[in-house]
């Protein structure tokens, strides 16, 4: 069996090396470099662009406006802005493109770039919390309201009821690799060398704006370095680079940089959540509240559906959600790792605890208390669920249970302790795969999947190598292009179950049609050289339901589906200065099938660290004046550092297999570790030392003044 070994990364010695190649090293012939400048205020209107001394500045060869720029048609979703730049003269935020610098090389484009002068007309700007606050326009088969139930007749019959308003801030990916395209025009033919998550989106879309065939857009994709969500989506600069290759008659690179990237593609956005429970004397919940708002731009449009996390949660009578955005002069946002449930798991989690103090009860025996045998929105049994044990298995662990018998001070530092539940839901996606026999006992996997360092080629060559029982030495994967069979994204944690479903299935295909043509032989090898055959083609489909595209927890099939955990954490905090150290970490998470346990694990305690470095570290600001980000470069963004993570962060998984989500009995993890972290080190916090903090990140500042409130 290969599957459910610890196989180490099959990419990782080309990346250590050097020799894996991503978007930003593909050179081409004649190639110009792109820099976009932006708009150098929130709001307002453009009136004019100083290009000469740009011009003049040696190895600039043109500089694009909205007069060179084709009038581009209406594009569709995932396209995450619907209103592109260098088509208005009216400014929308900070930072979009308002012309282009195209030259010999990168540092004569940028010093081009710099030389340019802008004259605008300002306009009013609005940030969070003056904004324009509407219900969204939801076209996604997730974040509808819902109002399930009696909630005020539950709220009467509470004994214990608690109403309080969580909040984050916005947050930026970051991942190591920024965003970049490169455009190549061979006559109405288009080759795009992208970092993406998702290369089977971009055609559409870009097809859509620039008038051609979407089968004429080619997108090459080799390994991407990080996404996290901001690689998702088609954004302008995407658009753009075809578009300028076009005009100027030559390849054209356009790669972002750390501080273009705020500006450029999303983040995830400012939310505030208003939670209202209420409960029976023995815990039983008679009524939750769940009501979100974030902020996203004046005329595109993404919002974050936190309240999701409340409709499958705990078994309650009464579910009422509710959504809105708020709309201020700031760039769209887009999903983040650990959308949806790791802004909803903050508050639904933190207001689970509050209910506990009140009820004086334990927080996991009130978990246990309303725990959801089914799916508390659509009443349908789970796929799989195997919380319970999650529950037990992290808990004992831990010692939860006797953790008030351990020393509630270590030095000057205040011991707390806390728990919450994670949860992702379920997000699938069709899929295809192709899976190709060779005579020298070999095979090759090929989809158009990415690989973003979560693990997939080596998850992949796994489940290959499983279904052929060949060794995992044996089998290599094609990957990263458009022409390949039409792999599922790497996002919403879905690769693994649906592409690798596809595999196995493409896998079984091929042998069987080697098992006709020569029976009952064990080596596939052997077998084709008997039979004189040097290549078989084995091809599958991940179909979902009614053949859709996506599909979320199981909607369209009987079952709901979701992944589940439990969280444990252990922090220390100095009440002097309000510092906060992260102790300790249990989690058990039920999954589905773990395919490999390594890259699963790794998977966990990122996500972990992930949601440590939300909970405490990182925002970033709108500035209130100019609605600029505050600060766009990693020397301006705390995030989590080795020393700030202890070595004992422990992961363990239920054995399971959810036949029901995948053909290989696997749910997603990518993101099921970013979620409740943050709600257990709140709640630690309370433990440790008597006040909530409920704006995230719980900065020291915030500590301070609680305890001196």
């Amino acid at each position: 069996m290969t599957i459910g070994r610890p196989l180490s990364r099959v990419e990782g010695v080309d990346k250590v090396t050097g020799r894996a190649r991503f978007s930003g090293d593909v050179v081409v012939a004649n190639m110009l470099h792109g820099v976009l400048v932006g708009a150098p205020v929130a709001a307002g209107r453009l009136t004019a662009i100083h290009k000469d001394a740009a011009l003049a500045h040696p190895g600039v060869v043109r500089v694009l406006t909205r007069a060179d720029m084709p009038q581009f048609g209406k594009i569709p979703p995932p396209a995450a802005v619907l209103h592109l730049p260098l088509q208005t003269d009216e400014i929308r935020h900070e930072g979009e493109p308002v012309a282009i610098v195209l030259a010999e090389t990168i540092e004569a484009a940028e010093g081009g770039a710099a030389l340019i002068k802008v004259d605008v007309q300002r306009g009013d700007v609005l940030v969070p919390g003056r904004g324009r606050r509407m219900p969204p326009v939801n076209e996604l088969p997730i974040g509808n309201d819902l109002a399930k139930g009696d909630l005020q007749a539950g709220l009467a019959a509470a004994a214990q009821r608690v109403e309080q308003a969580y909040e984050q801030p916005a947050r930026h990916h970051n991942p190591m690799e920024p965003s970049a395209t490169l455009a190549q025009w061979d006559g109405d033919q288009l080759t795009m060398y992208d970092s993406v998550q998702a290369g089977f989106n971009v055609p559409p879309v870009v097809s859509a704006a620039l008038g051609i065939a979407p089968e004429n857009v080619r997108v090459v994709s080799p390994h991407t370095g990080g996404g996290f969500g901001c690689k998702g989506f088609v954004w302008p600069h995407q658009i753009l680079a075809p578009a300028a290759a076009r005009v100027v008659g030559r390849p054209v690179r356009i790669a972002l940089t750390r501080s273009l990237m705020y500006a450029n593609v999303g983040y995830q956005p400012w939310v505030q959540q208003q939670v209202q429970l209420g409960a029976q004397a023995d815990g039983a919940l008679t009524a939750i509240r769940h009501e979100i708002v974030n902020s996203s731009a004046m005329l595109d449009t993404f919002f974050e559906p936190a309240s999701e996390t409340s409709k499958g949660l705990y078994a309650c009578p009464a579910i009422h959600t509710k959504q809105m955005i708020e709309r201020v002069t700031i760039n769209v946002p887009t999903a983040m790792r650990a959308p949806v449930e790791g802004p909803g798991t903050w508050a639904i989690e933190s207001a689970m605890d509050e209910l506990a103090v009140a009820l004086r009860m334990d927080p996991l025996d009130l978990r246990l208390k309303n725990y959801a045998e089914r799916d508390p929105h659509t009443d349908k049994p789970w796929s799989s669920k195997k919380l319970r044990e999650a529950y037990q298995d992290a808990a004992k662990r831990y010692g939860w249970r006797e953790r008030h018998s351990r020393p509630k001070q270590d030095g000057h530092w205040k011991i707390g302790h806390g728990m919450a539940t994670a949860t992702m839901g379920s997000f699938r996606h069709a899929a295809a795969a192709r899976v190709r026999l060779k005579d020298d006992g070999s095979a090759v996997i090929e989809a158009g999947t990415h690989d973003i360092g979560t693990g997939t080629l080596t998850v992949f060559t796994q489940i290959a190598a499983d279904t052929l029982q060949v060794p995992t030495e044996k089998v290599s994967i094609v990957w990263g292009d458009t022409r390949l069979p039409r792999a599922s994204p790497v996002y919403g944690s879905s690769a693994t179950m649906t592409t690798g479903s596809a595999i196995m299935q493409a896998a079984r295909n091929a042998k069987e049609k080697l098992s006709k043509l020569v029976p009952n032989v064990a080596d596939h090898g052997a077998a084709m050289r008997k039979a004189g055959i040097s290549d078989i083609v084995g091809d599958a489909q991940f179909a979902l339901p009614n053949n859709l595209p996506f599909n979320a927890d199981g909607q369209g099939t009987p079952y709901a589906m979701r992944t589940w955990g439990a969280v444990f954490v252990e922090i220390g905090v100095d009440p002097d200065f309000g510092i906060l150290r992260l102790r300790r970490v249990v989690g058990s998470y039920s999954a589905g099938r773990i395919i490999n346990p390594k890259t699963a694990r790794s998977q966990l305690t990122g996500g972990i660290i992930w949601e440590w470095g939300k909970a405490t570290m990182e925002e970033s600001v709108q500035e209130p004046t100019h609605g600029r980000w505050l600060a766009k470069n990693l020397s301006n963004v705390a995030i989590p550092v080795n020393a700030d993570i202890p070595t004992d962060l422990d992961v363990s998984f239920v054995e399971e297999f959810d036949p029901h989500a995948s053909a290989l009995g696997a749910r997603g993890i990518g993101e099921l570790g970013a979620t409740g972290i943050a709600a257990a080190v709140g709640n630690a916090v309370y433990d440790a030392v008597g006040v909530r903090v409920r704006s995230l990140p719980i900065l020291p500042w915030k500590i301070i003044e609680a305890l001196n409130a």
